[in-house]
């Protein structure tokens, strides 16, 4: 089967999702300042890059994506929560994301929070809610499981943790990719595996998806560390050296601006090796991985 170009199949779905996005946050009985902040960073755009991985992992499948909208949208809520929560002053202490100011700055700290809150409890509410059309009790269960390791203290929040306690020390390369792993890959990886679950794979190529992810995710961050010395304010939509200012680890810093640039291309080489052992119809997933490793935002 041939499969449209990422260009294309990224429009689309993220406009599904967006659509389901507003909805999802509309229907809920909660006073309208807690929506209107949950709205604000949820609609602030992004690349949506850990929806559009589990959707083309269903179509590296030949599945029908439709049955991945209510895991993608839980996934999005959950990176949507970390993000405001990341940017508090007790944490990153950040006022731009994205080119906007950060939802603390916009609507205070407190509702800043409980928006955050909010969007990581409505995200397994919504994965439950998957019609049984498209995935069964079990099916659902399972996503649910993934979703809460991947975002928990063994994933997302983890990393975060080590984050915060690495912060004005000199990490070795072993710490800093425990943190990125966990901070960011855990994520990535719940996008792909989740993708695969709906699909119904084999232990074997769920196995082979979450070493991709892996390569993935370091790959993701080593470029985040790049852009944040290379990049510029306009097109990143953050202060440029920002980590650098906050005496943060980083791949650079470790290895050398060349020595990171070559990390970059060995975990992009060996994401791409593991999707060949899969024997899928890999393409999109192939275009989402360039797309990280030459993204300038």
């Amino acid at each position: 089967m041939q499969q449209q170009s990422l260009s294309s199949f990224s429009e689309l779905h993220k406009r599904k999702l967006e659509i389901h996005l507003k909805e999802y946050v509309h229907k809920l009985n909660a006073p309208p300042e807690i929506k209107e902040a949950m709205n604000y960073s949820l609609e602030a755009g992004g690349k949506r890059i850990r929806p559009m991985l589990l959707f083309a992992t269903l179509a590296a499948f030949g599945e029908d994506t439709a049955k991945g909208l209510w895991t993608a949208a839980a996934i999005e809520m959950i990176h949507t929560y970390s993000l405001i929560h990341d940017d508090l002053p007790s944490m990153d202490n950040d006022d731009l994301r994205r080119g906007k100011p950060t939802n603390h700055k916009v609507y205070g700290e407190a509702f800043a929070i409980l928006a955050g809150d909010a969007l990581l409890t409505y995200s397994f509410q919504t994965i439950a809610e998957t019609p049984d059309e498209f995935a069964s009790a079990e099916t659902r269960l399972s996503l649910i499981k993934v979703l809460s390791k991947a975002a928990g203290a063994e994933g997302m929040v983890g990393g975060q943790a080590a984050d915060i306690k690495g912060e004005g020390k000199q990490l070795d390369l072993e710490d800093l990719e425990y943190i990125h792993v966990h901070k960011t890959g855990k994520l990535l990886e719940c996008s792909v595996v989740s993708g695969a679950i709906l699909a119904n794979a084999n232990e074997d190529t769920i196995q082979a998806l979450s070493h991709f992810a892996y390569h993935l995710g370091l790959a993701f961050q080593i470029r985040d560390d790049i852009l944040d010395l290379e990049g510029t304010e306009e097109i990143i939509g953050k202060p440029v050296g920002s980590d650098e200012s906050k005496n943060k680890s980083t791949y650079p810093a470790l290895l050398t601006m060349n020595g990171a640039k070559e990390a970059l291309e060995y975990h992009i080489r060996s994401a791409k090796e593991k999707l060949k052992e899969t024997g899928l119809q890999t393409e999109l997933l192939e275009e989402i991985t360039d797309l990280i490793a030459n993204r300038n935002h």
